[in-house]
């Protein structure tokens, strides 16, 4: 069985109130709705991801295997809780996601916190492209989306999620030369 349907038969079973298989569902997908979450919302995150599972539950019951992957819909809602939470917290500032742990001076390390870097300024690099931009990176990259189901959980035709990801990774590349 397809991660789509296995997925929509966890979701089933979740609305008949099976807990294994919500967390079943939660295991499956949580690192990729904290991820997109953490792209919009940064150190909220985590808040917004639990909203996210919250309300997975609570629809459990209505979800309607065919009409959409269970995964479109998942990152939709992702994306929207996560717009919403920062439309209400404007005044605060993710300055504490970009603060870097303290360096391990040990050799062995040396390579892990390079790597730890480069992330981050990959991550920082991401976070400080337009929104449009910032997002469609996340779903493809981070959350393994086709260009398809990114373009309809952004609710933008494929074309025009092409064309933001033709303009962010050319930003990106830009960003990272310097």
């Amino acid at each position: 069985m397809g991660s789509g349907g296995q997925d929509d038969r966890l979701l089933e079973q979740a609305g008949q109130g099976d807990e294994k298989a919500f967390a079943q569902l939660v295991e499956r997908h949580a690192d990729r709705v904290f991820s997109l979450a953490l792209r919009v919302v940064g150190s909220d995150a985590e808040d917004v991801a639990q909203e996210v599972f919250l309300t997975v539950w609570r629809h459990a019951a209505d979800w309607r295997p065919g009409k959409a992957r269970f995964s479109t819909w998942l990152y939709r809602v992702t994306l929207n809780l996560s717009l919403n939470h920062r439309e209400r917290v404007v005044t605060r500032h993710a300055a504490l996601d970009a603060v870097a742990e303290p360096e391990d001076p040990a050799p062995t390390q040396e390579k892990r916190l390079d790597e730890r870097r480069r992330k981050e300024r990959v991550m920082q690099a991401v976070a400080a492209l337009p929104e449009g931009q910032s997002i469609a990176m996340t779903l493809i990259y981070e959350g393994g989306l086709s260009n398809a189901e990114a373009a309809s959980t952004m609710g933008i035709s494929v074309k025009a999620l092409e064309a933001l990801l033709v303009r962010a990774r050319r930003k990106l590349r830009k960003m990272m030369a310097r």
